[in-house]
């Protein structure tokens, strides 16, 4: 089939790859124009593994081409794919709906008649049938119609994602749609790969739903983590106890600084903001406190690192390992490292931020912090490390070879995925959110009489703006 792609971000970019590499003839379009040039020139505006050697490969069969033109991409095939951006509206949890509209808008007078809308960005549950309205009232009823076929990506892995989705659900109002979406997709479906035909609403929930019960399984597993730090318990060998019930399981039980990136904090939010909408508010009241669990284990982080230096954080030198909100992306979008990495600048910290994809739009971000090509210059001197985003790299560290650089070998490891023993035999004075180490160094002081004694178990929380 000959299909456009409107949006080039992540979901747009590797829908728009996979879809020419399973044989379909695929236009993608954004009015980023810089964007669009690496593009066509196979090479990614973003780091994901897998993705130039699939744009690569689908480019160079003919099957992939890109335009900034939505006028070009509407007359192109009968599918559309809109993969815009759907963010938090400024002062409000709500969405941002401006740039859907705003498709739906310039494309809708010049789609051919019988073409098919199919909606890939989250949204609030009724914008498919608000498009609808919209483009009827543009080109009469029963012309154009929209059909909803929800993303789940995950940064990281959206290629494999892509080419081999644990489930395809779509939404439709009428039946061939459903045909069409399903002849769409013929080649993964014969993989065994489920297919999941509903209707529009149920297909727009879908993705909330999941991110929402995401969300709240990682704050539950962090607000055992708080209650841990209370009590001397170690939440890593809870989160292994309670992951062996069958009916719980052991994903995403790792306890940590919480989650970031583009897509869950604020798709908790605009899930909440609908359901006051439509009068179900209460339902989704406790999404309140899954958000509040969240960003309070970033507090948790500034207060530690502040116990560990006596106090204060102001002139001492900190070394913070990894800069993206996950490992294998270099996506920095309500990143966790970057905002801990931020707050401890302005309480005067001298903050040096290693990562090794995401260095470049940190920079970009936050510009008054420092930040290391190498993980050993960011190292080097520092009073205390603290390990913020689990790349591989930084498993792989040796805890005695990088002890020799730093001035005082202090490790907050905020992600629960080093090997905290082998680091704390090693000399290190290690504190892990949620844990009660045993056999930690003895008391050692620093340059300029910095204590390292162990930090109490509850230190007020502080909010940070």
């Amino acid at each position: 089939m000959k299909i456009s792609v409107i949006g080039t971000g992540y979901l747009g970019a590797v829908h728009a790859a996979g879809m020419a590499s399973i044989g379909h003839d695929v236009l993608g379009a954004d009015i980023d124009a810089a964007k669009i040039a690496l593009l066509a020139g196979a090479r990614p505006p973003f780091f994901e593994p897998g993705l130039p050697e699939l744009l690569q490969s689908a480019t160079a069969s003919g099957r992939l081409a890109f335009t900034t033109s939505l006028r070009e991409a509407a007359t192109f095939g009968d599918l559309h794919f809109i993969c815009v951006g759907t963010p938090q509206i400024v002062g409000s949890d709500a969405a941002d709906m401006r740039f859907v509209n705003a498709v739906i808008d310039e494309m809708a007078p010049h789609l051919k008649p019988g073409s098919l809308i199919v909606g890939k960005s989250t949204v609030p549950v009724g914008t498919a049938a608000a498009l609808q309205r919209r483009i009827d009232a543009v080109r009469g009823p029963n012309v154009i119609e929209v059909a909803w076929n929800p993303e789940f990506l995950r940064e990281g892995f959206a290629v494999q994602d892509t080419l081999h989705p644990d489930r395809i659900v779509v939404g439709t109002a009428g039946t061939a749609a459903r045909e069409t979406l399903e002849q769409f997709y013929s080649s993964l479906i014969a993989q065994g790969i489920p297919f999941i035909a509903t209707d529009l609403p149920t297909a727009e929930l879908v993705k909330v739903a999941a991110n929402s019960f995401l969300a709240t399984k990682i704050s539950f597993i962090n607000a055992m983590a708080e209650v841990c730090e209370s009590a001397g318990a170690d939440v890593t060998t809870l989160a292994t106890a309670i992951g062996h019930d069958t009916r719980i399981g052991s994903r995403f039980l790792r306890s940590g600084v919480g989650f970031g990136g583009g897509c869950l904090g604020k798709d908790i939010r605009a899930f909440r903001a609908r359901g006051e909408e439509l009068g179900a508010g209460a339902a989704l009241g406790f999404l309140a406190e899954v958000d509040s669990v969240n960003m309070r284990r970033r507090v948790r982080v500034i207060d530690l690192a502040r116990g560990l230096l006596d106090g204060s954080v102001a002139g001492r030198r900190i070394a913070i390992l990894g800069a993206a909100f996950k490992p294998n992306s270099d996506d920095i979008r309500d990143s966790p490292a970057m905002w801990v990495a931020r707050r401890l600048h302005e309480l005067g910290a001298r903050v040096t931020v290693h990562d090794p994809e995401a260095i470049d739009n940190a920079q970009a971000y936050a510009p008054e912090l420092t930040y290391a090509r190498e993980v050993e210059t960011a190292l080097e001197g520092s009073h205390l490390t603290i390990h913020l985003t689990e790349w591989d790299q930084y498993a792989e560290l040796d805890p005695t070879a990088v002890m020799r650089l730093v001035d005082l070998p202090n490790l907050l490891e905020a992600r629960n995925c080093l090997d905290v023993e082998s680091w704390a035999a090693a000399g290190w004075h290690v504190t892990a959110l949620g844990r009660s180490l045993k056999n930690r160094p003895p008391h050692q002081s620093g340059p300029g009489g910095l204590s390292m004694t162990t930090i109490p178990t509850q230190i007020r929380g502080e909010q940070y703006a």
